[in-house]
């Protein structure tokens, strides 16, 4: 399998991007850092992990320019209890998306590599606004291939978080399951490249980039 970009493939004014599908533990933050360092087709890739994101903006002491206090309240019980941002929340996922862009200058021709949002099929609505999804990277792993992952920290990625008890660990794949695998399907009828990398406990980030046929 090998994943292929164009230029002129994005539609109309919007920025194209890539989506990194999976559970929590199969290495999609890992993944994203090495697309960001290297690029694809001699294009600038930029990785957005929503995840490290939101926590960012919901550890700071002082609120954001943009941000209102109810937002803050949003953020924090979504981090608290791992529930996803629903339809009527989403203006905060794009609050968090333009401070995103603007931190690292997004320009022309630069390719978006997506972490932890879209997360199900509302979320993908309103960004397909701005954005062209033109391919999804699915990491596939079980729930026991995802715990050994965590358990042996496959990527070096899972030292510093503090939610991955056994608990969390079982609430967020099975919300994986239930919302957001949807999206293989739903980009797949949109017409975007649907690329499935089965994992087990010791797959690598390289191991991972030579799946895709992308030079480590």
């Amino acid at each position: 399998m090998r994943v292929i970009v164009k230029r002129g493939r994005s539609r109309g004014r919007k920025h194209e991007a890539i989506l990194l599908l999976g559970p929590t533990g199969s290495g999609k933050t890992p993944l994203g850092e090495a697309l960001e360092k290297q690029g694809l087709s001699g294009r600038r890739c930029v990785h957005f992990d929503f995840g490290a994101n939101l926590r960012e903006v919901g550890g700071l002491k002082r609120r954001p320019p943009g941000f209102t206090v109810k937002d803050r309240t949003v953020i924090r019980d979504s981090l608290r209890t791992g529930a996803l941002l629903e339809n009527e929340n989403f203006p905060i996922a794009e609050k968090i998306m333009r401070r995103f862009s603007r931190g690292h200058r997004m320009k022309k021709g630069d390719i978006l590599v997506l972490n932890g949002l879209p997360r199900h099929e509302g979320q993908a609505a309103d960004l397909g606004r701005t954005l062209a999804v033109t391919s999804v990277i699915y990491l596939k792993a079980s729930i026991n291939t995802v715990r050994e992952r965590i358990r042996l920290n496959a990527d070096g990625d899972r030292t510093a978080r503090t939610d991955d008890s056994l608990a969390e660990i079982k609430k967020k794949y099975a919300i994986f399951q239930k919302r957001t695998k949807t999206l293989l399907d739903y980009y797949a009828r949109r017409g975007a490249k649907v690329l499935v990398v089965p994992l087990n406990a010791r797959s690598t980030t390289n191991d991972i980039l030579r799946r895709l046929a992308i030079r480590p």
